[in-house]
Order: structure tokens, then sequence, then C-alpha cells
């Protein structure tokens, strides 16, 4: 069966991160028209050991109860482009845990990255990086599990640690190494907006866009380094966004990530007003 054509309000979700207890965040997430929502399992409230079979089976069923659909986000701090001893095997069993409980609760996404790097090992780095998310992605597939990489942020030109991938060519060259099925793309778009000389549209032009993207992630932001503002307190341009990106056809969800809950249910209305303004369908 397929599934509802839903409009641009029930499209945009939100990461509930470690904000609220997975069910409360579910039964707000329910309350507000949410459909969409990632959560963070490696800490309080939602720490990874707590979700035994019973916690599972709630979230399962209160999942099924507000036709949400749930996805999971790996912590961006822990270094997937690790090459030390031990440290770099700890890396793989994360996301193996990772893809279990997605498996556990239903979950139909979980966002992953490319790690960082310190400079003077990035080429060592970026290939480590790439070998343990193909790992991850092959056993991903045979779980059924459904992999996004997350563009990341830009670091000042000074900065001795650098997040992997950044750039349109660093996401391209990641893409090209997998190949894979079950590794799409979880567009940043205010990360694209950090990037210097560069633009949200620019990058989305880069980019196979929809071939590869399966979920945009949005926050406001100065445009100069990293902070996840509401919308309207720094310089996106959301009704240019949505017109570009809906104009490709894009029919996936979109997921906020700021502030509150509550913030960025309000931050919602505030970018359909501006999608609307220009000239966006969002019926």
């Amino acid at each position: 069966m397929n599934a509802p054509r839903r409009t641009l309000k029930e499209r945009i979700g939100f990461d509930a991160g470690r904000r609220l207890p997975a069910e409360e965040a579910i039964e707000f997430a329910g309350a507000n028209d949410v459909f969409f929502m990632d959560i963070q399992t490696d800490l309080e409230p939602n720490s990874f050991e707590s979700f035994d079979d019973a916690r599972c089976d709630r979230i399962r069923k209160l999942k099924d109860r507000f036709g949400i659909r749930l996805g999971l986000h790996t912590l961006s701090g822990v270094n997937v482009a690790e090459i030390s001893p031990f440290c770099r095997d700890a890396v793989d069993e994360y996301l193996r845990a990772y893809v279990d409980l997605s498996q556990k609760l239903d979950a139909d996404w979980i966002v992953v990255h490319g790690g960082y790097h310190f400079t003077s090992c990035r080429n060592e780095r970026m290939q480590a990086s790439v070998e343990r998310l193909q790992r991850i992605s092959e056993y991903a597939e045979k779980a059924g599990a459904q992999l996004l990489l997350e563009n990341l942020q830009w670091e000042p030109v000074l900065a001795e640690v650098n997040y992997l991938p950044v750039t349109p060519a660093e996401c391209r060259w990641y893409f090209e190494q997998l190949p894979c099925p079950n590794i799409k793309w979880s567009f940043t778009a205010n990360h694209a907006h950090l990037l210097p000389g560069s633009s949200i549209a620019a990058f989305v032009d880069a980019m196979p866009f929809i071939e590869l993207c399966r979920e945009v992630r949005l926050a406001d932001n100065n445009g100069v380094y990293e902070i996840h503002q509401h919308p309207g307190e720094g310089t996106v341009d959301f009704g240019a966004l949505f017109k570009k990106i809906e104009g490709l056809g894009y029919q996936g969800h979109y997921t906020n990530g700021w502030g509150t809950l509550e913030a960025m249910i309000e931050g919602r209305d505030y970018m359909l007003a501006r999608a609307h303004a220009a000239g966006v369908n969002v019926d």
C-alpha cells in the first residue's frame, strides 16, 4: 500500500534528541501533528541501556498509534574516521548496536556521520571512514536498515579538527565510494549555509539531490559559525530554500533541529509562512 500524500506541514518533523524520554517526545509529536522525528539514544533520558524489550514495545506501540515514522541519530562526536587500536573496533560495535536497536524499535532510518580528521591525517581518516561505513552498510542491509549520511558543518580555516563530509565534493566522493542502496543522504541545510563562497542552493545543485536525499534537516544560523537558531533569527532564506528543494520534486521529510520541542513547532509555522509567500504549495 502506498503511503498517503502528506502536506508540507505534515512532512516537517523534529529532532527530539535527548530533550525528553522517547515516549514523551512521541506523545508530544502526536499531539502536534508531527509525523517524523529523530531521537538520540546515547545518554539519559534515552540511554542505550534503557531500551529493554518492554521499553521498545511501548515505543513501537506509541509511534504506531500516532502514525509517526521514527529515526535514530548517532552522535557526531563518535569518530567514524577512527584509526586507533581498540577505539576503531569500538566504533564498529557502536554503529552495529544502533542498527540492532533500530530493528527493535522499527525505526525507519539511522543518521550516521563520516567522523572527523586532524588536518595532517585527512586522507587516511577519510579512507578509514568509508571502509567503516561500508562495513556497517553491509550489516544494515542484512537487517533491512536504512542509513542516512549527514553533511556536517564547516569549521574555520585555522581549526585543527574538521568534520567529514562537509563540502559537496566530499559528499560526492563518499557516495561514489559507497554505492550502497541502503546509504542515502541527510542534507543539513544550515550546515551548507556556513560554507564560505557557497550557499544552500549551490550545495543542492552540486549534488544528485533527488537520487540521494531522504531527509532535509533545518535550523537557522548566522552564516558565520555553527549555531542552531530559531528561524528568523539568522540569515537563512527559508522561502527560497523550500522553493528550491520542493521545485526539484523532493517528497521526503524535513527535520527541525534547534531549541525546545515547542520552539520547533512554532518555527514550523514560520517556515510554512515563508514557503507560502515564496509560492510553494504547502497544502
